[in-house]
């Protein structure tokens, strides 16, 4: 969803409130696709937009939504709740060069129309978790067979051998052999 700030951007000190959808069902990230879940009231993000005046705009905004996401070990689907606040200042005055030199990323800004999407996918990518599990007990997947070791047992051999013994290791499968 776009929305003009060039109406806010006339009057000095004007403060608008608005509820704007998200719009978008899922999260695109490293090549993987997560689903947005919609909540009861529909996904949306209240937003105060202030003109701070001399061309500078200050947008504030909250947002819930929650991912599908899934577990790092037993690939077990999670839902995932995230809480998102943020605060950004933006300066018309500088140039899209002016800003990329200062690091600024305000790819969410398009002329004069705020992106609403673009913007909340900057913030779930940033609040987006490294790692996650489950259960902090969770056992993962087996490495021969794949299955689900929180769901049952397996009859693999799971011995785990240091590499660096591998030439020992060898020197007694020989003895064995003779």
């Amino acid at each position: 969803m776009l929305i003009s700030l060039s109406e806010i951007m006339t009057t000095k000190d004007k403060v608008e409130l608005i509820t704007a959808p998200i719009e978008m069902n899922r999260f695109e990230y490293m090549g993987h696709s997560y689903e947005i879940l919609k909540k009861e009231n529909g996904n949306a993000m209240d937003l105060t937009i202030t003109n701070l005046g001399n061309k500078t705009v200050l947008i504030e905004g909250s947002a819930n939504i929650s991912l599908i996401l899934f577990c790092n070990r037993c690939l077990k689907d999670i839902i995932y709740p995230m809480e998102i606040h943020f605060s950004r200042e933006i300066d018309f005055k500088l140039t899209e060069e002016e800003r990329a030199e200062n690091l600024d990323e305000t790819n969410y800004i398009i002329g004069y129309d705020l992106d609403v999407d673009i913007l909340i996918y900057n913030e779930i990518l940033i609040g987006f978790p490294m790692k996650l599990l489950c259960s902090e007990d969770c056992k993962g997947l087996c490495k021969n067979c794949g299955a689900n070791l929180n769901e049952k047992t397996c009859d693999c051999d799971n011995t785990e051998y240091d590499p660096r013994m591998s030439v020992i290791r060898d020197i007694f499968n020989n003895f064995k052999e003779v």
